[in-house]
């Protein structure tokens, strides 16, 4: 049988068979620690399976025979020296032994330095693995090397090639007025862009206008990119091979380089700009009528930023922010037409789950200072409901005309998911029906809504969905309620948009798009595209982990994001830190833990948590190097209530658009206490091979794992992390 393997931090690992379901973690052989051989995370191998699986635990268990391709080769890690011989402690969990790499003074690599290993032969229960020095990223904690880190160990893409900036001149020395020649003149329109007060590039502009009968015309005009990037040229190669733009805390990583991303191709305001501009026609009330693409040639005649107007829809005759009488005009319409799209959507069954996000404050120096929540406010919604309007409209235009053509499909959740969702929320006392149809999903959310339920009921149905990815099959978008849906309005940070613009074009030249080749082109493109994700929140999460390595013993708000065998997954409510509260840190009690509920039940009263808690947890551990934060529980909530219940009010932080739970979940280290885990996993296989004695504080300790119902005495210990 072949899969992907993944470890835990115990030393055990599982494979997901190639041909399971999104999400089924009951279809996952589990793999001794033992039988790993030399997997590790995302590698594919061959696993064959054992006669017997693990006495008590339900599922197949296997042994890794053959690993058949490898994630990647090159990771990240701490240097030190040892005896005269240089050793690389790779950073994470899932090489708990340092790799071999030689000379100690490889590349000029001093203690202490991060840095790119490439790894020559990877380690095993038996055996030290073996690498080579390729890049020294710079002192531990010193400003800037996290972000080197993530780039490096995520293989995101550095500086332009010169063949594609010098591709990209050639554009620009070639584009000039008469560029517009042959396109419908637009730049006399009441044309605006509404982004928020950051953007650099402006890739999609909004147009609106009553007509007949009271109809409506939107015009959604988008950044004509194909324009400067011919296929097969360097520039779209380059595109190609980057699929979308990166966004980090502290950087942005461009699809495209600058001079097409920030100027030719971005709707500046004043500025003459290409366009493909998609009019729908709407009936009075908001229904679709008509839609049709053209090349246009446009001018944005003010650019708004979305607390603008903000501040316009709460006082529309304020005069605070300024805008033409023509311009003030068309906010009002847009307004009005958003608020009946948005309505329709809701009627036709599209789920809005109310998880807001929350971005990091960073300083100068790239450390984190704050966080603050981005709001959803209704001028986000504005021009989201006229994106969902022409992306929707577009796909409908090439699937008439039997294209081929990359959709974005998010298909419908599995019924077995949703029928423990409907046991799940039936506990916590909702009376729903099958949950198996989308509008009383739809009714479960609304009645949660404002609810102490709130958090669990979200998260729970957040679980229960499959993540969108792009693809030419005709699956339909689950969440949108749509039949027919592709990313047709961001083609300057999106390469399936520049690929649906190129589909549009041959339609235009009488020909029909072909569909060979778009299977392997959609899975590159949602593979880089959750590899862009992975790194954002990888980086966000060493940062926060640099920030709370100042601030151990501190306490914060926070909600059950997880629950395993082994503890909770928490984070933060104000600050989007998460961390494990192991099982061993929770108030003495024998607990029960129930997957399909996600709770972990103790016989005391009050000793119950589930998905969705809002909890209030303590900093006890910050380990920079396994990139790991423990918690403790700290004094309890005025809020929580009887056994078993969820508790708050406030919003759960989480990446508001995000399909499914990102990273690896790792078990914890234990500490001396009276408990027990019905079902618990348990850690196994230590290496025997000899290593060389890392430098440690010495006041860090390794807290022994008890036999569960014995409590040995003396004093509780703590970890505390290494100095640099």
């Amino acid at each position: 049988m072949i899969g992907r393997f993944r470890r835990s931090r115990q030393g055990f690992g599982f494979v997901r068979p190639a041909d399971a379901r999104p999400g089924d973690r009951e279809a996952d052989i589990r793999i001794p620690a033992v039988a790993t051989a030399d997997a590790a995370d995302g590698d594919t191998v061959r696993v064959q399976l054992t006669k017997a699986p693990d006495v008590g635990r339900p599922g197949l268990a296997g042994e890794v025979v053959e690993v058949l391709q490898r994630q990647t080769v090159r990771f990240v890690g701490t240097t030190f020296e040892s005896a005269g011989q240089g050793w690389v402690q790779i950073d994470g969990t899932q090489f708990p032994r340092a790799v071999w790499v030689g000379d100690p003074g490889a590349k000029s690599a001093r203690d202490g330095d991060k840095v790119v290993v490439e790894l020559i032969r990877f380690p095993t229960v038996l055996r030290d693995g073996e690498g080579v020095i390729v890049e020294v990223l710079g002192a531990a904690g010193a400003a800037g090397v996290d972000t080197r880190m993530v780039i490096a160990e995520f293989g995101l893409p550095g500086d332009f090639p010169e063949a594609v900036l010098e591709d990209a001149r050639r554009q620009a020395e070639a584009f000039c007025d008469s560029a517009a020649a042959g396109r419908r003149d637009l730049s006399a329109e009441t044309i605006v862009t509404i982004d928020p007060v950051d953007a650099r590039d402006f890739d999609d502009a909004i147009s609106l206008e009553r007509i007949d009968r009271g109809h409506w015309l939107l015009g959604v005009h988008i950044a004509d990119v194909a324009h400067f990037v011919p296929e097969g040229s360097a520039l779209d190669q380059e595109a190609l091979a980057r699929g979308t733009s990166v966004y980090l805390p502290d950087r942005v990583i461009p699809m495209l380089p600058e001079i097409v991303s920030n100027n030719l191709a971005s709707l500046q305001p004043d500025r003459v700009r290409l366009a493909r501009t998609c009019w729908i026609e709407f009936s009075a009330e908001g229904i679709p009528i008509h839609a049709e693409v053209e090349r246009t040639a446009i001018t944005s005649k003010r650019r708004f930023t979305y607390e603008e107007v903000d501040q316009f829809l709460a006082d529309p005759g304020t005069t605070a922010v300024k805008m033409t009488v023509a311009v003030r005009s068309l906010l009002g319409r847009m307004r009005d037409l958003a608020r009946l799209l948005r309505g329709r959507r809701i009627e036709r069954g599209a789920l809005e789950l109310n998880m807001p996000e929350v971005k990091i404050n960073l300083d100068r120096s790239g450390r984190v200072s704050g966080a603050h929540v981005v709001a959803h406010t209704e001028s986000h919604q504005i021009i989201e409901e006229f994106m969902l309007a022409a992306n929707e409209a577009v796909a409908g235009l090439l699937a008439g005309a039997e294209a081929g053509f990359l959709r974005r499909i998010h298909p419908a959740p599995d019924l077995r998911k949703l029928r423990q969702l409907t046991e799940f929320v039936s506990e916590l006392g909702f009376e729903v029906d099958s949950l198996e149809s989308r509008f009383e999903l739809q009714r479960l959310l609304d009645l949660a809504r404002g609810r102490p339920e709130e958090h669990a009921v979200h998260y729970a149905v957040l679980r229960s969905l499959t993540r969108a990815a792009y693809g030419p099959q005709e699956d339909g978008h689950y969440a949108l309620a749509s039949d027919c849906y592709c990313h047709f309005t961001s083609p300057i940070r999106r390469y399936p948009d520049l690929t649906i613009h190129r589909a549009i074009d041959l339609l235009a030249a009488g020909k029909r798009p072909p569909r060979e080749g778009l299977d392997q082109l959609g899975e590159q493109c949602s593979q880089l595209e959750r590899r862009a994700e992975a790194a954002e929140r990888e980086l966000v999460k060493l940062k926060l982990l640099h920030f709370l390595a100042g601030r151990v013993g501190s306490e914060l708000e926070g909600v059950v994001t997880g629950v395993e065998r082994f503890g909770l997954f928490v984070q933060g409510i104000e600050l989007p830190a998460e961390g494990l509260v192991a099982v061993e840190r929770l108030p003495d009690d024998r607990y029960r833990y129930d997957r399909r509920a996600h709770t972990l039940t103790g016989h005391r009263p009050g000793n119950a948590f589930r998905l969705g808690d809002r909890v209030r947890v303590r900093v006890d551990a910050v380990d920079l190097d396994k990139r790991l934060l423990e918690f403790s529980l700290g004094s309890r909530p005025s809020g929580r209530g009887r056994k078993g219940q969820a508790h708050g009010r406030r919003q759960a932080v989480a990446q508001a658009r995000s399909r499914e739970r990102g990273g690896k979940r790792t078990g914890p280290s234990a500490e001396p206490m009276r408990l027990k885990v019905f079902g618990s996993d348990e850690g196994s296989g230590q290496s025997s091979g000899r290593q060389p004695k890392k430098k440690v504080d010495k006041k860090k300790k390794t807290i022994a794992k008890q036999k569960p119902g014995k409590k040995k005495p003396g004093k509780k210990k703590s970890g505390r992390r290494k100095e640099r």
